[in-house]
């Protein structure tokens, strides 16, 4: 009996990781990939969880029926699974909004917060109801709570095994959720049988759970999870005529095609259109910068090369090789599935040689040098983007530019609509830039600014006349770079008119591990869709360590002031307050890791489930170890307040740790190192955050309460931490504090509440 208990919260663990992780990839492409809102639908999930926790941990004690309460709260998971995953997929519509227009972050909380909310919610309640049935077949003392919560954690990892090597590779979403429904509910036949339940109840839910592992068994092997899956793309892609639709490990593919015009949309965002591109922005990017080098020969595209950037550097003709990389072969794949006359071109052109890796990660490996390297992603909007527009990207470019080479990238820009937040993001950008590279050239238009880069004066030289000679000795043809349009285009005046629109903006520098270009990104596309947030953008821009510094001292001295009086004196409350951080603090550490994985290899989503498992396998290891010294602690107090002190180390070294090894990373095999670094961390983050859950239950119980409801509380306030550390760290502390920084403020906080325990626990 005790096995199959045991077997349930393995399977309360592996369910819940794998629902989040698909829900998750869900969200992320209808908020067009943007990480920022995986901290907060992992917030959302959290608190959601927490009210769940909670709730069904002050009730739990009053059902008499322990499997009926397990099995019944299984099932309403499973059908709120299959709800929660249609609503996703018709967010947009319901919102309001295009499926190209991006959702600002106000709408991805509330809409993320309220679609979780039943599916979370009863996941958390699964984890008292667990209590509860283990404590039918094991004492209910404090180390069983953490071996409830070591198991949950086994079965995470294996979700997170699941996901990464099984699932994303093999299966639609539909087909995972119809997995977990089988599982779950063949789980919950076996519980009532085991437990021999025969009141009406039980025989009710019996014959329920059946039915619905039936109908599961069929919609999975009979195809209607198939169906279910198209129905669903038709209604999230409604009034388009979608002919391909398909997850790879790295992003999600929808083509639409209109009158033999196809549109390829990546992550709901449009990548390419075939086979008219995007003439004024294609020409512009590609003819300017290659008639401003007199001699372009050897080109380097990275992303969004293929569609027309190619097709137009193909004309020029010193041009003898360009190379492609392209992260996910999919694309190309799916252009040559749907192809045109464009594509086919120059596809298929000698000169032209595709390389399926990450842009960034090719650079830094390749031997190769170029005449110019053109950066086909548009602005800094993800930090998958990001990555292009760094300083230390720029110094890698630096490096692979030949003598009088150029680097050619583009920002949102626009000559009559200059807020304050598009004036930041260019700022910013313009002088990181400069940091790096003597001539920086911006060439100001109607939508996209472009700006050309080298170590030579040339670029600042270089007139219309000039251009217009070279246009006719290349014989280029186009439908936009005509030499009237050049005239315009290149005006003395437009330089000093970016001059006076950057003139007082900000100056911060950009980088991998302070990802301030993503914040500008994220605050200018809400000020064009919810002017109402700007105000507070800029508020949040001024954030600093000093500020939370003020935040957290004065947080203290009330909490003294309130113990001088006499009413709050209390182990119980120091302890729940350690617990609320360490749950943020858990939070921020896999955020972190999750974000500095990003900023360096470009392809989180395919090592966000052994990341997670990671992280999960440390917080098992250190339950059950800490649940096991508990029996030869003892001074229990004493112990906890050593994990305060490694949590709170950890916050400061991991991120001190991370910044040593990136600055060391050249070529492939540090960087094959450096992956498994990762793995290792979060192993270890999980291991501190997971040590203090059995010995708060431990000290919470010696002084009052119940195991139920002690256990369900504990685990609330973890979760209630970790929402709060999703919604600050993701919106806030990493973009703005950048990776050091929000370690040092995670360091900050659990000193605070180290010092609480400690005044409060004084001659324990």
């Amino acid at each position: 009996m005790k096995a199959r208990v045991v077997f349930a919260i393995l399977v309360m663990g592996f369910s819940g990781l794998v629902a989040e992780i698909f829900l998750l990839r869900e969200f992320l492409i209808v908020f067009a990939g943007n990480e920022f809102s995986i901290g907060l639908v992992l917030a959302n999930w959290l608190v959601m969880e927490a009210l769940g926790a909670w709730v069904f941990g002050r009730l739990a004690e009053k059902f008499p029926g322990r499997a009926e309460a397990l099995t019944g709260i299984t099932v309403l998971f499973i059908l709120s699974l299959f709800l929660a995953l249609f609503l996703i997929r018709s967010l947009k519509r319901i919102l309001g909004i295009s499926v190209s227009e991006p959702v600002g972050l106000f709408p991805m909380f509330y809409s993320s917060l309220l679609i979780l909310a039943p599916v979370s919610a009863l996941h958390g309640a699964l984890f008292p109801a667990c209590c509860q049935m283990y404590s039918l077949v094991s004492s209910p003392d404090a180390p069983a709570a953490g071996r409830v919560y070591a198991y949950e954690t086994i079965g995470t990892v294996i979700g997170g095994l699941l996901c990464t090597y099984l699932f994303i590779p093999l299966f639609h979403t539909f087909q995972v959720v119809f997995w977990l429904a089988l599982l779950n509910l063949i789980l919950c036949v076996v519980l009532l049988v085991s437990f021999r339940r025969t009141g009406w109840l039980s025989r009710a839910l019996l014959l329920v759970q059946t039915v619905l592992a039936a109908c599961a068994g069929y919609g999975l092997f009979a195809g209607p999870a198939d169906a279910l899956h198209r129905l669903s793309i038709q209604t999230q892609w409604k009034g388009l005529n979608v002919v391909h639709y398909q997850n790879s490990p790295y992003s999600n593919f929808c083509v639409v095609e209109n009158e033999g015009q196809y549109i390829f949309f990546q992550d709901g965002v449009p990548e390419l259109i075939t086979p008219v591109p995007d003439l004024p922005f294609v020409e512009e990017f590609v003819h300017l910068p290659l008639l401003t080098h007199p001699e372009p020969r050897h080109l380097l595209i990275l992303g969004s090369g293929a569609g027309g950037v190619i097709y137009e550097a193909l004309k020029h003709p010193p041009v003898e090789t360009i190379e492609y990389a392209e992260l996910d072969p999919l694309l190309i794949d799916l252009i040559r599935q749907f192809p045109t006359p464009l594509t086919e071109s120059e596809l298929n052109d000698r000169r032209v040689r595709i390389q399926y890796v990450d842009g960034r990660m090719y650079l830094r490996t390749t031997r190769g040098t170029y005449d110019l390297i053109l950066i086909g992603i548009t602005e800094p909007s993800t930090l998958q983007t990001n990555r292009f527009f760094t300083q230390e990207f720029f110094r890698l470019a630096r490096t692979k530019l030949n003598r009088g080479g150029i680097l050619v990238l583009s920002l949102p820009g626009s000559l009559t609509y200059t807020t304050e937040e598009l004036a930041n993001l260019n700022s910013s950008i313009f002088h990181t830039l400069k940091t790096v590279f003597p001539y920086v050239r911006a060439i100001p238009g109607e939508g996209t600014n472009l700006f050309l880069v080298s170590d030579a004066p040339d670029i600042l030289s270089v007139d219309a006349k000039y251009i217009v000679e070279r246009v006719h000795q290349r014989n280029i043809r186009a439908e936009v770079v005509i030499p009237w349009y050049l005239e315009q285009k290149l005006h003395p005046g437009w330089r000093e008119w970016f001059q006076r629109f950057i003139e007082g903006r900000s100056r911060k520098i950009n980088s991998d591990f302070r990802p301030v270009g993503v914040f500008y990104s994220v605050s200018h596309w809400s000020a064009l869709f919810a002017p109402f947030l700007s105000d507070l953008f800029r508020q949040l821009e001024k954030i600093n360590l000093w500020t939370l510094v003020v935040v957290l001292v004065a947080v203290l001295l009330c909490y003294l002031l309130v113990w001088r009086s006499g009413r709050g004196r209390s182990l119980r409350m120091g302890i729940l307050f350690s617990i609320i951080t360490t749950g943020l603090a858990g939070m921020l550490f896999d955020l972190m890791l999750i974000f500095a994985f990003q900023s360096v290899y470009g392809y989180v989503f395919s090592w966000i489930g052994l990341l997670v498992a990671s992280f999960m396998t440390g917080a098992a290891c250190g339950a059950l170890l800490v649940s096991r010294a508990l029996k030869r602690s003892r001074n229990t107090f004493r112990f906890f307040l050593k994990t305060e002190l490694a949590i709170m180390g950890f916050a400061a070294g991991c991120p001190l740790l991370l910044l040593a090894v990136y600055a060391l990373l050249e070529g492939a095999e540090t960087l094959f190192f450096s992956r498994w670094l990762f793995l290792v961390l979060s192993f270890a983050g999980g291991l501190f955050i997971s040590a203090q859950f059995p010995l708060a239950n431990h000290l919470l119980l010696r002084d009052r309460g119940g195991f139920t409801p002690t256990a369900g509380l504990l685990y609330a306030l973890d979760l209630l931490g970790g929402w709060l550390g999703g919604i600050v760290g993701a919106v806030v502390l990493l973009p703005i504090l950048g990776l050091l920084g929000t370690g040092i403020a995670v360091a900050m906080l659990k000193l605070g509440s180290f010092s609480v325990i400690m005044w409060v626990g004084q001659g324990l």
